[in-house]
């Protein structure tokens, strides 16, 4: 058993868990992702989730899932049920379903137990004075003045609290613990804030809320939790929560673990800026394709297995540091590479006449769904007359090293026939609309013709057949790389982050259902959206591009 546990050992958290389990301090382990209703999630929490749940799996231990409702003006059942369908999309299932709310009961009797301590005090000064008197990282805090209440006041004003009988911001309950402490966490913080308001979960019984660094800790510990890990802001945080979990006398003994937080390029990491844009209407909800969200990304086409596969690769760590975007979209194509279908699209289209085809002939071409995977057969591909390609796949004066069709040259079809231009039409304002063609019938794809040769091969749509198709194309929807600290962040909006095009797909592709992925040939890798997508006309919004510079280092 220990040897099982060293040769899994692989990053500091890992080590910690097998040190606990050989030295027979925990017998199970047991995680727990805990998020705040207050948002959706985003591929941060992602790192956290696959991190908390593998990390018990692999020690056949439990991870809870538990919601953080303490603060009910930001949370809201919507969010709650996101964060559920997140994390089962991600490929996880928890023991356990618990919310902080279901402990404001003990967390209350708790808070009694350290009044009766002489631990906690109720406090009148305003959230700015209290703010004055905490001091600086230099300077030390001053008391309250109301710090030596008796036990018997405090008790007393406490339960006034809860009563409903002070406004909002009148009174709070603070631990008592050092104002001249280096760590100004430790510094008397608030435990307990009044907020009349209505709680998703349990109504209006409650007025008096417990803070995060209070409640957290008892949560932990009344789940029996053995490895409490969160990133790396709450490191200060630490002697707190151990000193709640000492004080309140908890039965459990949690160990906060702290790791680094994902950061990445062109992506925001904070649920109040992204709810910033959905409330200022840049995207169209928190899962527009463009947002990092795990339902943003999951729309997009994203897959569970890339991203689940991109939080491992980046592994655990003790430092902050950024990670290049392109590192997930590197396992993206990794992940769908193999796996989906080839099919042509026309995202810019220009029609091509093909003059010497039968103006009533259609044929039906026989094309590989997909070369690198024989067993996932061929689709018939209509061919006719007329054909849509792309407006860039044409030319009227190209530069040198231009293969593709122009006045006089001869490119191959995709899966069809070799076709040479002779003509082309142009509209009032000088654009190229139609294109005239002849094409050769010894060239046909697949009929072992091997006389002369072409250097381009150009992907086709038959436009007696075609499907109108909407194509969303994506940039970074933040244009500063590192910009996720700036106060004007709005300002850092790609004004182009999405691109709409009308064109056309193939006829099959009409029976194609939301979160149905593809490969374009030449575009990238796309899938079926699923809020635009209607019986007439598809959307598909794209991945990723088909190609990147990025490598994953071995």
């Amino acid at each position: 058993m220990a040897d099982n546990y060293i040769s899994t050992s692989s990053n500091f958290i890992k080590r910690i868990v097998v040190d606990d389990l050989q030295s027979g301090k925990h017998k199970e382990i047991i995680t727990r992702f805990p998020p705040e209703p207050n948002g959706y999630l985003h591929i941060g929490h992602a790192k956290s989730i696959v991190l908390n749940f593998e990390l018990a799996d692999e020690f056949k231990g439990k991870t809870n899932l538990r919601f953080d409702d303490t603060n009910p003006v930001k949370e809201d059942t919507e969010y709650v049920e996101s964060i559920k369908e997140d994390v089962k999309w991600l490929g996880f299932d928890w023991d356990n379903l618990f919310f902080a709310s279901d402990y404001f009961e003990e967390m209350y009797d708790r808070a009694l137990l350290l009044i009766k301590k002489g631990k906690a005090y109720v406090c009148d000064l305003t959230p700015e004075e209290i703010r004055q008197y905490r001091g600086t990282l230099t300077e030390p805090g001053k008391e309250s003045p109301f710090r030596n209440r008796t036990v018997e006041e405090n008790l007393d004003l406490f339960d006034r609290m809860r009563k409903g009988e002070f406004k909002d911001g009148e009174k709070v309950l603070r631990a008592k613990i050092d104002m001249s402490s280096p760590n100004i966490n430790m510094r008397d913080p608030i435990i307990y804030r009044i907020s009349h308001a209505t709680h998703h979960n349990t109504g209006d019984k409650w007025c008096v809320y417990p803070m995060y660094d209070f409640a957290h800790p008892l949560e932990d510990a009344i789940e029996d939790v053995t490895h409490s890990i969160c990133t790396l802001e709450f490191e200060d945080h630490r002697p707190l929560y151990d000193w709640v979990v000492r004080e309140c006398e908890m039965e459990g003994q949690p160990q906060q673990i702290e790791f680094a937080r994902l950061n990445m390029t062109n992506t925001v990491m904070s649920k109040r800026k992204l709810k910033a844009l959905v409330d200022a209407k840049v995207v169209d909800g928190w899962d527009d394709p463009r947002m990092p969200t795990i339902a943003g990304f999951r729309r997009r086409g994203y897959t569970a297995e890339a991203i689940r596969n991109f939080c491992r690769e980046i592994g655990v760590a003790k430092n902050d540091s950024v990670v290049d975007a392109q590192m997930l979209e590197y396992f993206i194509r990794e992940d769908l590479g193999p796996k989906v279908p080839r099919t042509m699209g026309v995202l810019r289209p220009l029609k091509v006449v093909i003059t010497n085809y039968p103006e009533d002939g259609v044929e039906m071409l026989d094309i590989e769904n997909n070369p690198d995977d024989e067993s996932m057969g061929k689709r018939q591909v209509p061919f006719s007359r007329e054909v849509y390609i792309e407006q860039d796949d044409f030319m009227e004066e190209p530069p040198k090293k231009y293969f593709r069709l122009f006045p006089g040259n001869e490119v191959r079809l995709k899966g069809a026939y070799f076709i040479k231009c002779n003509d082309f039409v142009k509209d009032e304002n000088g654009n190229v609309v139609e294109v005239h063609c002849t094409y050769d019938p010894e060239t046909k794809s697949g009929s072992g013709f091997t006389g002369r040769k072409v250097k381009g091969t150009i992907h086709w749509v038959d436009a007696k057949s075609a499907i109108p198709a909407e194509f969303r194309l994506y940039d970074p929807l933040i244009l500063d790389e590192n910009q996720d600290d700036s106060k004007d962040f709005l300002q850092n909006v790609n004004p182009n982050s999405m691109e709409v095009l009308q064109g056309f797909v193939e006829p099959d592709m009409k029976g194609a259902k939301p979160q149905d992925k593809f490969q374009f040939f030449r575009h990238g890798y796309f899938n079926v959206d699923t809020k635009h997508t209607t019986e007439e006309k598809p959307v598909f919004n794209r991945i990723v591009s088909l190609k990147s510079s990025f490598k994953v280092e071995k």
